[in-house]
């Protein structure tokens, strides 16, 4: 029995399939394309995980410390009467104890040494706490700028997928254009060829066709731009990209703004959050000249060649750590001279919070002069939306009059292509004009903080 489809056949259909364009994205599925893949997201994302490690690593300081040591050595045992000033930043002559022996010998004996030091601090009047709070206040801090970044990147990509739609209406527009301008040379080459019009018509008609030809190439060169700034976003080719225009071909409903709400807008909230993690910065800083209390516990051993009366045991004697010693005991450090530091650093971190504070406020009033001008904008966008269907009809009225003029030959070429080209721009204007208002929407919700209801009225 033969099959009912060739297998070639078959074979070019599944090929063909896999090789189809992928299916148009609407406005919401660009958006989240875009959260998924734009590295600024990605790069907030990480932040996020940084400032999480630093509240992990500032919890670490309410652990006790431990520190172990162990060494061999080989070396001269002079000693001599005396101190020796701490060193810093690390120790240059190395400590040696034991009695003094009278003598300047070189002779060198085995040493070692072996113990360990557990160090722990049972208050620190909330040093450690404010610590904490710090690195929470940081990734706080970071958690707002990630949402802020979303923020920005969803109405960018909004913005791009509105330019891509009022380029592809331009195409359409201009595409009507060529056709209109096709027509009329066609017209004019018979009427020329009947000897009812000059040869001048002619080439008149030629240059408008070519004029609107034009006119579509520059559009599907802004629609080609348009794909490659949308591409950026949403992580495909551009010669890849399509995008269903869903209610953005029609005129958006009527709905008066809500007030704005500042606090709302992820940049501001990101503000807050810096100012925040500045003032826990402060915490930090108020609670950092005071006493620090460490309890303390040392066990140890060590072994060594010499005797305390200058004599060498020789061969192995020290390798091995003999005598062994235990300490416990309360340490109290006090930096008595930070003060005058530590009241400057606090000084300069009130003027960070008095700066950033005075940078919330300027946010707020970029916020409310950003939302006034959309509002105005969109105000504006809808009267002439609605003012542009009379000014269509106008002139679709005077093309037709101007080209049935024109045949009966009362008319010229200039008054027909003068009436196309009005009819084309005012296409073209109207396809604009209802863009427009999602724009200025799109420009409201953004001032507002929130582009959840302008994608999803976009997207019936």
């Amino acid at each position: 029995m033969k099959p009912l489809f060739p297998l070639s056949l078959l074979a070019a259909l599944a090929l063909r399939a896999q090789t189809s364009s992928p299916a148009p994205l609407t406005l919401q599925q660009a958006v989240e394309a875009a959260l998924r893949n734009y590295p600024s997201v990605q790069i907030s994302q990480e932040q996020i995980s940084a400032a999480s490690a630093g509240i992990d690593l500032a919890r670490t300081a309410y652990l006790p410390r431990v520190d172990t040591l162990a060494q061999l050595n080989r070396g001269s045992r002079n000693n001599v009467f005396g101190q020796v000033l701490p060193q810093l930043p690390q120790t240059v002559i190395p400590s040696l104890s034991g009695p003094v022996i009278g003598s300047n010998n070189f002779g060198s004996a085995w040493g070692s040494a072996v113990g360990a030091l557990v160090s722990w601090e049972p208050f620190d009047f909330g040093l450690r706490r404010a610590s904490v709070e710090s690195a929470a206040s940081r990734r706080a801090q970071a958690t707002a700028t990630l949402k802020r970044t979303q923020f920005e990147v969803a109405v960018a990509t909004a913005d791009a997928c509105l330019t891509l739609t009022a380029a592809r209406e331009t195409v359409r527009a201009a595409q009507s254009g060529v056709d209109r301008a096709e027509v009329l040379l066609k017209t004019t080459n018979a009427l020329v060829n009947a000897q009812l019009r000059p040869g001048a018509d002619a080439s008149r008609a030629e240059a408008e066709l070519a004029a609107a030809r034009t006119q579509w190439i520059q559009a599907q060169q802004a629609v080609d731009v348009a794909r490659a700034a949308l591409s950026r976003f949403v992580g495909r080719e551009p010669e890849t990209i399509d995008l269903a225009a869903g209610a953005l071909l029609q005129p958006p409903p009527e709905q008066k703004p809500e007030a704005l709400n500042v606090a709302l807008n992820p940049a501001a909230a990101e503000q807050n959050a810096v100012i925040e993690q500045a003032r826990a910065q402060l915490r930090v800083l108020e609670r950092s000249y005071f006493p620090h209390f460490y309890l303390e516990g040392s066990v140890s051993a060590r072994g060594t060649g010499a005797e305390t009366n200058g004599v060498l045991l020789g061969g192995v004697n020290g390798l091995a750590p003999t005598v062994q010693n235990y300490a416990l005991g309360l340490t109290i450090s006090f930096p008595a001279m930070d003060k005058p530091a530590i009241e400057a650093k606090e000084a300069m971190q009130a003027s960070e919070i008095r700066a950033q504070q005075a940078r919330a406020r300027q946010i707020a009033v970029d916020l409310k002069a950003q939302w006034n001008a959309a509002v105005a904008s969109l105000d504006g966008a809808r009267r002439v939306a609605a003012n542009l269907p009379v000014q269509v009809g106008a002139a679709e009225t005077a093309s037709k009059q101007s080209t049935a003029r024109y045949q009966a030959g009362f008319g010229t070429l200039s008054d027909v292509a003068e009436s196309q080209r009005l009819l084309t721009q005012t296409e073209i204007d109207l396809a604009l004009a209802r863009l427009t208002v999602w724009r200025a929407l799109l420009g409201v919700a953004a001032a507002a903080g929130d582009i959840q209801p302008f994608l999803a009225e976009a997207g019936k």
